[in-house]
């Protein structure tokens, strides 16, 4: 009888131990991969699309530079994940990530930067900052910005304002100082109720809006004809074969909330 109340506890706890393996195991968030790194897709470097492992497993497939996995989001396991980029349908590694911090229940936006050859040799940065789509207020529009440009400044000031833009810039940008390999606070404006979209502008910081600008009025129709209510993830990130020092960015917009 005494050996029976001794082999009880740990029947119990291994038991309790099953429980919270099979609990780690379900746990999943929500993520999307944007490919920021210039030296792959047509380089002259031999990088194609990159396959996308978390913790061995293919979760995204062939994302091009300057684009996105998917515009909707897919399910990860939540935890601490080695995150892997490989060349396109092969085993060649081009990053590999290890204990990325991915919070159950969350949604966020992965993004590759760097460089993944060259003199210095891979330098691949990985990005996994929150996304938050709780929906703005009526009447409005958010937006966010990720600097995933190695090649651009140091910092940028970013202005997106309602299309068409009625000149001058306003002094002061709606997203201010912002670092490369860095995501922005939410920037939250009135919806343009015309039609028009909206527009980017992008300088070095501190130009007061005079310009010279990176990105000058690119454009966002994909929040023309769209209801107030959505938010939009812009990934800035280089241009491709681009020949002028500091000026070479461009914009990836991403649908969020629509």
């Amino acid at each position: 009888m005494l050996r029976l109340f001794k082999a009880l506890p740990l029947t119990l706890a291994i038991a309790a131990l099953s429980l919270v393996a099979t609990g780690c195991g379900s746990s999943n968030t929500q993520a999307r991969f944007v490919n920021a790194i210039p030296d792959t897709n047509d380089y002259g470097t031999g990088i194609g699309g990159l396959d996308v492992e978390v913790n061995g497993t293919k979760e995204f497939s062939n994302v091009a530079f300057g684009t996105a996995s998917a515009s909707t989001y897919v399910g990860i396991p939540a935890g601490s994940d080695t995150i892997e980029g490989l060349e396109y349908n092969t085993s060649t590694e081009v990053f590999d990530e290890q204990n990325v911090r991915l919070t159950s229940g969350t949604q966020y936006t992965l993004v590759a930067t760097g460089f993944a050859t060259g003199t210095n040799g891979n330098n691949v940065i990985f990005l996994n900052p929150t996304d938050n789509n709780t929906e703005p207020a009526d009447g409005k529009v958010s937006f966010r910005v990720i600097n995933a440009s190695p090649s651009g400044p140091a910092e940028v000031d970013v202005w997106i304002v309602p299309a068409p833009l009625n000149p001058p810039l306003p002094t002061s940008p709606s997203i201010p100082s912002l670092a490369y390999k860095a995501a922005s606070t939410y920037f939250t404006t009135n919806y343009n109720s015309g039609g028009g979209g909206f527009l980017i502008y992008v300088a070095v910081a501190g130009t007061a809006g005079n310009g010279p600008f990176i990105i000058s009025g690119q454009s966002i129709p994909q929040l023309g004809g769209v209801s107030e209510g959505s938010i939009r993830t812009i990934v800035l990130y280089d241009i491709k074969n681009g020949t002028t020092p500091g000026m070479n960015s461009q914009a990836l917009v991403m649908p969020d909330l629509n």
